[in-house]
């Protein structure tokens, strides 16, 4: 049987978010998603997606972006380890070419799928949900797969607003307390405008930075730049 996805777009652009920002990516951007987050921008129904095998996708790929000159091929969605078996199988023929890494943006709860392609995997970028922010504790989720990405370039992105409690603060802590990972903050979004001012910024990195010392603050670049 051949494996296929249902992909909402396929675009080139600058990275605007975590600790590679900056770069030209190539995004795959699967439909479907396991939560329902309150901040979420994107649309990744299936409304307009296309379906692709692995070699479909590939040939699309190739044939329509400058594939040597992008940092890497941007797995978003949505949640793309909901399809872990077509990546299973397109991974590696992307991996055939010189250089070429593969950076998966994940919500960080899909431990099971995560292992079964870890190995081809070269930069992690999981979300931490917040309570506050998505009416759901996945607190347990984080730490199980955050625990398991040992061995892969790992950040941890954290979506705050107004609303970001010291109990959250101390528990996004305690899930990368022993392991190093980066904790990027990253401030909620109201369309263009960041919805909180600068001197809260400060206060909730400073809290962090209390607990933990690998920490960041960077805001959605692509938002000020106006690009996808």
């Amino acid at each position: 049987m051949v494996t296929e996805a249902k992909i909402k777009e396929i675009f080139s652009s600058i990275q605007g978010e975590g600790s590679v920002v900056g770069y030209k990516q190539i995004f795959v951007r699967f439909c479907g998603c396991n939560l329902n987050c309150n901040y979420c921008d994107t649309d990744f129904s299936e409304n307009d997606s296309q379906i692709y095998t692995p070699l479909t996708l590939k040939e699309k790929i190739f044939s329509d972006f400058d594939v040597m000159a992008a940092h890497s091929i941007s797995f978003t969605g949505g949640e793309p380890l909901l399809w872990v078996d077509f990546l299973n199988e397109f991974i590696p023929l992307i991996k055939s070419t010189p250089d070429m890494k593969i950076y998966l943006e994940t919500n960080a709860t899909l431990t099971k799928p995560l292992l079964q392609i870890k190995g081809n995997l070269d930069i992690i970028a999981a979300d931490i949900k917040l309570p506050s922010a998505t009416g759901r504790d996945t607190f347990y989720l984080h730490k199980s797969f955050l625990e398991n990405c040992g061995g892969v370039q790992t950040f941890a992105k954290i979506v705050f607003d107004k609303n970001i409690t010291e109990d959250e603060i101390n528990k996004c802590v305690e899930i990368v307390q022993n392991s190093g990972i980066e904790l990027v903050l990253q401030p909620k979004m109201d369309n263009d405008i960041v919805s909180v001012d600068s001197e809260f910024c400060s206060l909730v990195m400073d809290k962090f930075l209390k607990k933990y010392k690998y920490v960041r603050l960077i805001p959605q670049t692509h938002k000020f730049l106006n690009i996808r």
